[in-house]
């Protein structure tokens, strides 16, 4: 479980194991997708390379 600010709500939510969709490792930290209370697609760049952002772009 992690808390995180919603780019689509712009509230923050606590986000629980059963929202995430995926996980992905990058040279810029772990990638973590999941879904939002309000349904929005999400990530959130974690783990020791990790730079603090506002948003995640990921490419394809």
């Amino acid at each position: 479980m992690f808390d995180h600010l919603c780019t689509q709500c712009e509230k923050r939510q606590l986000i629980f194991s059963s929202q995430i969709t995926g996980m992905t490792n990058t040279d810029h930290g772990i990638v973590v997708s999941f879904t939002c209370w309000c349904g929005a697609e999400q990530a959130l760049v974690t783990g020791k390379k990790a730079v603090s952002t506002s948003k995640v772009t990921l490419a394809a």
